[in-house]
């Protein structure tokens, strides 16, 4: 049923009294002046740097971060990381290395003191192209042909590191997500169709690992029901089943989908492999604002606290075989956003990322915000939203917002895919921004210094260790230190 102006205006008005959004980032709705390149706090021992025109300082942040003797991640004073996995460097059980190009992971609490991270291996098009793919590991290939897939890194008590395949031969995987019932789905963020670019069968979909059973993820069976498109994040409802669904894509830019599941199915392990290609509702969003007016793409929002409704709209073809899933819509039909990316699900509803905040076309400022979608109200609502970087080779703002996690010590974290320096940086429920880590391994030379994103940010099951990825050449990192709440 569409969501009438009336409701959304009720609902709106609610949600200005404070009531609408609780928990953990809660707060951050309302937050006055939450843009996050004004962070003030200095980004390097002993010297002073940032935008700092807001004069927040340390307070909310874990103070300066202090540069890495071994150059590959700054950290603040007190805390310390180690290396999970390291491509060319590390190995899988069967003696093969770690493949490259580490993105979206999810951590999952293990037997007896065993922390299990699923970690996507974002490789796109022939295995050839790559020093490093996933291993085509017999029972678990999908397309021979492709480079991709992920792997379970298993991390024990004593901290013994072992890490297998957990599906291979799949394009692109970018940022996934987990499931109420413990298992990941990988997403491909490309859409190409068998024969091209060396491709031996149809890609763009979803697949659902589980790092609990292998035996699980024998014969890779893609989820059709969740269309075919450039996917990069999803996340699901644990008490309605469905499933959000973000697209990076452009040239038209990308949607927020949400399937809704046929009458009767019940989630699980296993199930979603059960569904028929064309089960239950593919939906894109189409937004309004308070005087009903339609909203054609997400950048116009620019202030902290906007509030839309969202209506539903069903996609024709979900395959997209002729015509891309994304071009089925005409002008004024469903609402856009050029490159979508990360999802998380928590206080009942699904933060998500979209990477360009001020206008879609290419060589925007590439600053970016993070929005709030509250199935409930049937609302998004502008969480965050980052300053332009005027200068992204200094430290001092952000950009390029990419992959997030919701943090049990309040507000979220947000990696890093900009231009020039590379960090991973929280928002907190204050709606000021802090440095967490920085990228110190320089790609480049010292002339042009280049940095490598960070992906994969998501805290242990007890909440005492951070996992992030360094994309490139594809580390995993655990960081450990004085966590505590931030305001």
């Amino acid at each position: 049923m569409p969501l009438s102006r009336r409701d959304f205006t009720t609902r709106t008005a609610l949600a200005g009294a404070g009531v609408a959004l609780t928990g953990t980032v809660g707060a951050l709705a309302t937050a006055p002046g939450a843009l996050a390149a004004d962070d003030g706090a200095p980004q390097d021992a002993g010297r002073e740097q940032g935008q700092g025109s807001h004069g927040h300082g340390h307070g909310c942040g874990y103070g300066p971060l202090v540069s890495d003797p071994a150059g590959i991640l700054a950290l603040p004073a007190g805390f310390a990381y180690r290396v999970i996995t390291h491509s060319g460097v590390t190995a899988l059980e069967s003696g093969e290395s770690t493949p490259s190009n580490h993105d979206g992971t999810a951590a999952f609490e293990g037997h007896r003191g065993v922390t299990l991270l699923v970690n996507n291996h974002e490789l796109k098009g022939p295995r050839t192209n790559w020093t490093h793919p996933v291993p085509l590991t017999e029972g678990l290939v999908y397309d021979p042909a492709a480079a991709g897939g992920c792997t379970v890194v298993e991390v024990r008590r004593g901290g013994e590191v072992a890490e297998w395949v957990g599906i291979s031969g799949t394009s692109t995987n970018c940022a996934g997500g987990s499931t109420p019932w413990n298992t990941w789905l990988t997403c491909e963020e490309n859409s190409d169709l068998a024969g091209k670019n060396g491709m031996t069968k149809d890609h763009g979909y979803v697949f659902e690992v589980d790092p609990h059973d292998r035996r699980a993820n024998l014969d890779p069976k893609p989820v059709k029901a969740f269309g075919r498109y450039d996917h990069e994040a999803v996340v699901i409802d644990p008490r309605q089943g469905h499933a959000y669904l973000t697209e990076d894509a452009s040239n038209p830019n990308g949607l927020l989908f949400r399937w809704t599941p046929p009458s009767g199915f019940r989630h699980g392990r296993g199930k979603l492999r059960t569904l028929a290609d064309d089960a239950g509702v593919l939906a894109a969003a189409k937004c309004f604002d308070s005087a009903g007016l339609f909203v054609d793409d997400l950048s116009r929002a620019t202030k902290i606290g906007t509030t839309y409704g969202v209506d539903w709209v069903p996609v024709p073809d979900r395959d997209g075989r002729t015509v891309a899933v994304r071009k089925q819509f005409g002008e004024a039909a469903v609402t856009r956003a050029r490159k979508l990316e990360g999802m998380w699900w928590a206080d009942g509803g699904a933060y998500f990322v979209s990477s360009y905040a001020r206008a879609e076309s290419p060589g925007a400022a590439h600053d970016g915000q993070v929005w709030f979608y509250d199935p409930k109200r049937r609302t998004v609502r502008l969480q965050v939203l980052l300053g332009v970087n005027a200068d992204p080779s200094a430290d001092g703002g952000y950009d390029g917002p990419d992959n997030i996690t919701v943090s049990p010590y309040g507000g979220v974290i947000i990696a890093e895919d900009g231009s020039g320096l590379q960090h991973l940086f929280g928002a907190t429920e204050s709606g000021r921004t802090y440095p967490l880590a920085r990228n110190e391994m320089n790609l480049g030379t010292a002339e042009e210094p280049e940095y490598s994103e960070f992906a994969g940010v998501c805290f242990s099951p007890d909440g005492r260790t951070l996992f992030v990825s360094i994309q490139d050449p594809g580390i995993m990192l655990a960081v450990t230190g004085p966590w505590r709440r931030r305001r």
